[in-house]
């Protein structure tokens, strides 16, 4: 890179764009599944999330409901290629998924692809006991200081909820980024132009920064929907208690106590029943419900917290 790239920037406009389908988070992506949606920032928008919304929109044909800035990620490997000083201003936004998103370049995918030890809806997934718990601790072991020790393994216990810490599952960008530390994720020999020496974890890399990005729209997602209601703007227009609840068990990653969960929508007061009850269901039918109007503008001033209880 020259002196004078030093002084030239391009901004990239990165989407992280979230769904929830028959009770699966789900992520639009490009090329095959490896990128998040994205695009440079155009000077002839007002803003950088109007630029955002018209290149999404131009380039999936999908368009985007609620947005949020997330955060402005360097990206190493693009300023080398480019000569000049590349950055990737990130953004989250909710929305529903179309079945026609894949006429536009996008596709549909589970972000549990790409984090597959961040789903314990049905308990702590066995790829953390048989091979992060295990390589975790060769790591902490690996320096002959025992203070240095203990630090390390402190450090890896809180970040995986291992030796009687409670699993947070908010860390997602602080587990992803130790097993970067350690060499377990294709990201790590990637960067540093090397071959992989050791078997790297399951989980589907994705190029540039976009699983670190994957990541912190991840963690921002699970700490909103304990204060926002915003798991509503995921929601179709009519929906069962029980569909509201497996959208928040999905986006969290845990399963959630049925009744505290009933209690504490009903306490907040934020559905109310539509009078029709769900058609084609199994067992017996289910009332249906709708997000309260008003809803929305009380808990933006008021808070609201959804129960992320253990089932």
């Amino acid at each position: 890179m020259n002196d004078s790239g030093l002084h030239s920037v391009q901004a990239d406009l990165v989407a992280v764009l979230v769904a929830v389908t028959a009770g699966q988070p789900r992520i639009l992506t490009t090329q095959t599944g490896r990128k998040l949606p994205a695009g440079p920032f155009s000077a002839h928008h007002r803003s950088l999330q109007a630029s955002l919304r018209a290149w999404v929109e131009a380039h999936t044909h999908h368009p985007l409901g609620y947005v949020e800035q997330l955060y402005t990620f360097p990206d190493g490997d693009r300023s080398q290629q480019l000569g000049v000083r590349a950055i990737s201003i990130s953004y989250l936004g909710l929305t529903r998924e179309r079945e026609d998103a894949q006429a536009g370049g996008g596709m549909w995918q589970d972000w549990y692809r790409y984090f597959p030890w961040e789903d314990w809806r049905s308990g702590a997934p066995a790829l953390l006991a048989a091979t992060i718990d295990p390589q975790l601790r060769h790591w902490s072991q690996a320096v002959p200081d025992m203070q240095a020790q203990q630090a390390r393994w402190q450090r890896a216990a809180m970040t995986f909820g291992l030796d009687g810490c409670e699993w947070n599952e908010e860390l997602v960008l602080q587990r992803y980024e130790l097993l970067y530390e350690l060499g377990l994720v294709a990201e790590a020999w990637r960067d540093a132009a090397q071959p992989p020496d050791r078997s790297l974890l399951p989980g589907q890399d994705m190029a540039h920064d976009h699983r670190r990005i994957l990541a912190t729209a991840m963690a921002r997602l699970r700490a909103k929907i304990k204060y926002r209601p915003v798991v509503f703007e995921l929601m179709p227009p009519e929906f069962t208690l029980l569909q509201l609840q497996q959208t928040v068990e999905a986006l969290a990653g845990r399963g959630l106590h049925k009744q505290n969960f009933r209690r504490l929508i009903e306490q907040q007061a934020l559905v109310e029943e539509t009078g029709q009850m769900a058609v084609g269901t199994a067992g017996r039918p289910a009332k249906l419900f709708r997000f309260r109007s008003n809803v929305l503008l009380e808990r933006a001033i008021a808070g609201s917290k959804l129960p992320l209880a253990r089932s």
